[in-house]
């Protein structure tokens, strides 16, 4: 059942596309109703999609599937995988397909992506951009939150008559010092606390603000964080309700940690029923939801609405219902059992019924809709209970162990497995019998325990196989895209080793055009051309998508691939279902991260080695303006024969002397020189330290044969070079007047005197 405003009843779609029905509520917000009418026209408008739709006003158009797209920040966990498969189921049923895209309106630029594709949008809770999104005048619906700015219908929990179960629960166990834990920045979580209020209100009860206790947010974190200011009201109060189930659990063994015994000192209630509830210790009374009602209830606006539905209900409410357990001090089986059963009710011909709507719970099955619809394995469950009354053959073991696998699969949660033997056992205590009719159904009950229990743990070692998988499938793609080529990373080569059947990949050319890249398929289907440019509005091109996603039976994920330097690009996938395609919450998110890294690993490679190819052209550059600055730094001039000239300019440091020791030492063996003139007219300075550099060039020179003339000497010059060894170096004031020696030939005559002295 869901709820208009005003608690206005609205039929909402059972698991197997029957609708629900059930009793009005007095809760609900001002706004617009939807009347049973109203919906049953609703329903009526939805079934005429099932006929082919067009684009365009061209009547020989290809007629193809209605489209819904889904925008999410998530893909999968407790929340966002049922939500999404809601949707998805139901709109396979009305012959319509889904394109899931994860982010938000903003970060998706939404409607921009897809805009050509979709009929109608899904936003589930996040609704940052809704604005952009509502603007593009197409059916669109909230799930998740009540979302004004959007001028849009929202589906959502029926928050109130659930706190208000859970509050008058509590009151009626005794309590009334009640505390309210939640996070005041989700909507849900508010309305959950008004309830609340109104609830404590309502039992003359008066609301103490340090009973309210804030949490940063509606997960585990939150809860733990919390948990100090919970425990400093710990003899202030003898219960709790919790606005998320997340908030509750991760508090509770800090709870107990510091001594606080659950139920006894403190009863515990929360709100989802998400599967570690029922695994906690103890196990956690909560108010139970349907993920799968909120997104089966949006996609059944929606479709009404492309319908032609003008004024769909501005507010539709799912159904819960208070799920008992140890937590609150209660028994969950026979909560179960007094929910299922009406004052009076025996064990008659509707046992079937209400086997199913346990399973169901807090759903009921419409009144046209067969049990076997919705659990096929019903009827042979009954008549092996039957056989057990009577004393006749019972059905296989084997197809009775598979009756029960089914169960399980719609319901997993242990306590509504047990409640349904029970309600078997009191029905048969009704009929009453002999001693041996009690002993076979007793038997039969014993072997319906131990097969829902193999099935249950089969359900579990499975999941643990799979996360066994996931991990390994995880590390050979982040493997083959972090240590792969970029033709590797491209091509989607790597999804092969994941679930998908069929992706493409197209990065971004510019803000309005999409380049494809890469694709991949399993089964040889068709995909875009690599290279082939396609508008954003028209991206995943639909007459090149696997007949499998066409025609509605895959859903479609696209998942925009980003860095913090970049916006590459979608990537689309589609896979055998949604779980298996996404496994556990954030896989697919994994992948596109990776992909998105090794992008960037490989445009860095790509630029670095681009900067290498400059490095090395600017190397040899580099080189040999070196070798061209090496030679102007110390020039030699073979100015007459026998003469070198070597003209200085500028500073000379340590590096400079030593090049011109080495350069000086060089040319007199090159060019056989007798005399070198070492000009330092254009010198500014001559400290001591280049004044021994020029004693170590002369003597150098002396050693080799020659004759170092230092010209160019200023008195300046003159007065640092008093206290150097210069040698046999001689100095000249100018050139002129060393070429006026050399030319007359007295420098060669006063050369030869000093080799004679020297050998004599």
């Amino acid at each position: 059942m869901v709820l208009g405003r005003q608690g206005r009843e609205v039929e909402s779609p059972d698991p197997q596309g029957g609708k629900a029905s059930g009793s009005s509520q007095e809760d609900g917000g001002a706004g617009q109703q939807a009347t049973g009418e109203e919906a049953a026209t609703s329903t009526r408008a939805a079934s005429r999609l099932a006929e082919p739709a067009h684009r365009g006003k061209d009547a020989h158009e290809t007629p193809r599937a209605r489209t819904v797209g889904v925008i999410t920040p998530y893909l999968d966990g407790s929340f966002w995988n049922p939500v999404l498969k809601g949707i998805h189921e139901t709109a396979q049923q009305h012959g319509c397909r889904t394109i899931v895209m994860r982010g938000t309106p903003a970060s998706l630029q939404a409607p921009s992506l897809a805009r050509d594709l979709v009929d109608g949008w899904i936003l589930v809770i996040a609704v940052d951009g809704i604005a952009q999104l509502a603007g593009a005048r197409v059916p669109l619906v909230v799930v998740g939150t009540d979302a004004h700015e959007g001028n849009c219908p929202s589906v959502i929990p029926d928050n109130r008559s659930g706190i208000r179960s859970a509050v008058r629960h509590l009151i009626k166990h005794g309590h009334r010092r009640i505390a309210f834990v939640g996070c005041f920045e989700e909507s849900d979580v508010r309305e959950r606390f008004e309830a609340y209020r109104a609830t404590l209100a309502e039992a003359g009860i008066p609301l103490d603000p340090d009973l309210v206790i804030r949490t940063s947010d509606s997960w585990y974190p939150g809860g733990e964080s919390a948990a100090p200011q919970l425990l400093a009201q710990r003899h202030a109060c003898t219960a709790a309700v919790f606005g998320t189930d997340k908030n509750a659990l991760a508090m509770m063994p800090l709870l107990k940690a510091a001594g606080v015994r659950i139920p006894e000192d403190m009863a515990i209630v929360g709100f989802d029923d998400v599967p570690d509830a029922q695994t906690a210790d103890p196990p956690l009374t909560t108010v139970r939801q349907r993920f799968e009602m909120l997104g089966s209830a949006a996609c059944d606006l929606i479709l009404s609405m492309l319908a032609g539905e003008t004024s769909p209900p501005q507010l539709v409410l799912t159904q819960n219902t208070l799920i008992q357990r140890t937590s609150c001090g209660c028994d969950v089986i026979q909560s179960l059992l007094d929910q299922d059963a009406a004052p009076g009710e025996d064990a008659g011909g509707d046992l079937d019924r209400r086997l199913v709507e346990l399973l169901l719970a807090p759903q009921r099955l419409a009144p046209g809709l067969s049990p076997a619809a919705v659990w096929p394995g019903v009827a042979l469950v009954l008549a092996g209970y039957s056989a057990a009354i009577e004393g006749t053959a019972p059905p296989p073991a084997k197809a009775l162990e598979h009756a029960y696998q089914q169960a399980v699969g719609i319901a997993p949660d242990m306590g509504t497995l047990m409640a349904l033997v029970r309600l078997l056992r009191r029905s048969h205590a009704r009929l009453g019998g002999d001693a041996a009719s009690a002993e076979r159904v007793e038997a039969f009950l014993d072997s319906a325990r131990l097969a829902i229990a193999r099935s249950r743990l089969h359900v579990e070692t499975d999941a643990l196989a799979q996360v066994g998988l996931l991990v390994r499938s995880n590390y050979e793609v982040g493997l083959a895209l972090l240590s792969g080529s970029q033709q590797e990373s491209l091509s989607l080569s790597w999804l092969a080793k994941t679930p998908a059947l069929w992706g493409c990949l197209a990065l971004r050319e510019d803000a309005t055009t999409l380049v494809v890249a890469g694709a991949y398929s399993r089964d040889g289907s068709a995909t875009p051309a690599i290279g082939g440019r396609h508008r954003v509005e028209a991206f995943p091109p639909a007459d090149l998508l696997p007949p499998s996603a066409a025609s509605g039976a895959h859903m479609m994920l696209l998942l925009p691939i980003r860095t913090a330097r970049r916006d590459w690009g979608i990537l689309a996938l589609i896979g055998p279902t949604l779980r298996e395609l996404t496994r556990d919450e954030g896989t697919v998110g994994v992948w596109a991260s990776l992909l998105g890294a090794a992008l960037e690993r490989n445009e860095l490679v790509q630029s670095l080695s681009a900067k290498h190819a400059e490095l090395q052209d600017a190397y040899g550059t580099e080189r040999a303006l070196s070798e061209t600055v090496r030679e102007l730094g110390c020039p030699l001039i073979p100015l007459l024969p026998g003469v070198l000239l070597v003209p200085l300019v500028g500073a000379i440091d340590r590096g400079r002397a030593l090049q011109v020791l080495t350069a000086v030492t060089e040319g007199v063996g090159r060019h056989a020189a007798r005399f070198v003139l070492l000009d330092i007219t254009g010198v500014p300075a001559v400290d001591a330290e280049v004044a021994h550099a020029l004693g170590q060039t002369s003597r150098a020179v002396t050693l080799l044969g020659a004759r170092l003339i230092l010209v160019g000497v200023r008195p300046e010059i003159a007065r640092s070079l008093v206290d150097v060894e210069l040698g046999d170096l001689s100095t000249y004031a100018s050139l002129a007047g060393v070429l006026h020696e050399l030319t007359t030939g007295k420098l060669r005559r006063e050369g030869a005197k000093r080799r004679s002295a020297r050998n004599a």
